[in-house]
């Protein structure tokens, strides 16, 4: 915290300025603890499985997650820009989407079991199956984060999580000391959930109230699900372009497969934290200054969206370089063919950078009824691409997909869709000449 004090004087920040930047602070801290201890635990976790029950466990859980996002019903965003705008007393905001998605929930966690059931001739796959999909259930309080995000206030949720990514290194690393089986890990990865809901309990305890006030409001139900439901229908788009790969790859391919391209994935996930953080973090404020002043709204928007973008192509061309000694000196001999994947697959970061800080101006806007549009393209590009190309290419496909289906639903979609077209106007900028804002950093942040 000193750090912020210390910039922010520096660069003479407003006092709104200075609480995105403290907030900026601790989900960055909180991201970069998760991610760095994610990855040191995949990197011994997955050393120890070998590349095909590795797979497996990486199979299991994309496959779980398709599920656990649909639970989400795309309230996660609609529940942000309401408690922001603090028309509806957050009680009743947080215990309507809670109680919305423990019923979500339940029927999701029944839907991915039977369906691993159904599809999987291999019984052990089900049963793991099952077992992390707990998980889809105990994810509901993330309500609890979704608050604090509202309000500016990231510090508490993100103490819960790096306490939670301690605690469950010390549980995996005790499940290496003694040999464990892959049933265990599953188990763990499971029960980080379990730790986490507890850890926002905790904190809501300790600096807002207690659960019991949370009001379920029928009426207000049906708003935030007739709001949310183009998002549910985004998402359902998303996830299939974002982690159907990895099953696809399972089915056709091998689990082997699957593990290499999941090793790629983890070094992914730490380029793609910086825009997806930034994009979280700014959503709240966007809201705010659009109510105030459309012209500032838009200065704004460009302005974050020129940084995410340049910042996440300079840190993906870094990745792409080093990819070979990243995985040699981490992941094993075992695991280099997961090399040419992650120099293809790094510059993911620079398209999600682009199509998020779009997403978090369309949610900022009002204009989520048409989303399912842009992410549908996506999700036909994903889908069409890997059922062509898996069979022919291998998972190297895959990597080119990941960062074409990208594409198609974040930027060319938003060409093709009037309601968006001002978007494709700010991205195409961003791609041209937002390297200026790099430039000018400092004077950005000190406005």
């Amino acid at each position: 915290m000193h750090i912020v004090r210390f910039l922010s004087k520096h660069f003479h920040l407003s006092d709104t300025k200075g609480a995105i930047a403290q907030n900026l602070f601790w989900a960055v801290t909180g991201k970069i603890v998760n991610l760095i201890g994610g990855l040191l635990v995949g990197i011994i976790v997955a050393r120890y499985l070998g590349p095909e029950q590795y797979g497996m466990m990486s199979y299991v859980v994309s496959y779980v997650f398709l599920f656990q996002t649909l639970t989400l019903f795309g309230l996660d965003s609609i529940e942000v820009r309401e408690e922001a705008r603090s028309q509806v007393p957050y009680q009743t905001v947080i215990g309507t989407a809670f109680g919305l998605k423990v019923m979500f929930g339940v029927f999701f966690f029944a839907l991915s079991v039977l369906t691993s059931w159904l599809m999987e001739a291999d019984g052990f796959t089900t049963v793991l199956v099952a077992i992390y999909s707990l998980s889809i259930i105990l994810n509901t309080l993330i309500v609890i984060r979704n608050y604090f995000t509202a309000i500016v206030q990231n510090e508490y949720v993100v103490k819960a999580e790096i306490s939670r990514t301690l605690i469950g290194i010390a549980i995996k690393g005790f499940l290496l000391f003694v040999h464990a089986p892959l049933l265990w890990f599953v188990v763990a990865y499971m029960f980080d959930y379990v730790l986490l809901g507890t850890g926002y309990i905790m904190a809501y305890h300790a600096k807002v109230g207690r659960i019991r006030q949370w009001n379920f409001d029928r009426q207000y139900a049906r708003f935030l699900i007739h709001e949310s439901f183009p998002l549910l229908l985004t998402s359902a788009a998303v996830i299939i372009y974002q982690r159907i790969d990895q099953v696809m790859i399972g089915t056709m391919i091998d689990k082997q497969s699957v593990g290499f391209f999941s090793v790629a994935a983890k070094f992914t996930e730490v380029l793609v934290f910086l825009p997806m953080i930034l994009a979280h973090t700014i959503a709240p404020v966007l809201v705010r200054v659009r109510e105030r002043s459309e012209a500032d709204y838009f200065m704004k928007a460009q302005q974050f969206m020129n940084l995410s973008f340049w910042l996440s192509l300079i840190a993906a061309a870094f990745v792409s370089i080093l990819a070979y000694w990243l995985i040699r000196f981490t992941f094993g001999e075992a695991y280099l063919p997961a090399v040419a994947v992650l120099q293809v697959m790094a510059f993911k970061a620079a398209s999600v950078a682009l199509s998020n800080t779009a997403g978090t101006m369309l949610i900022a806007e009002g204009l989520q009824r048409w989303a399912i549009l842009r992410d549908g393209l996506g999700c036909v590009v994903c889908v069409t691409l890997n059922y062509l190309l898996l069979p022919r290419y291998g998972v190297m496909a895959a990597a080119f997909v990941s960062i074409a289906s990208n594409v198609a639903a974040g930027y060319l979609a938003d060409a093709i869709i009037p309601a968006y077209r001002h978007l494709f106007v700010c991205q195409t900028k961003a791609v041209l000449l937002g390297w200026k804002d790099i430039l000018r950093a400092k004077h950005i942040l000190g406005k």
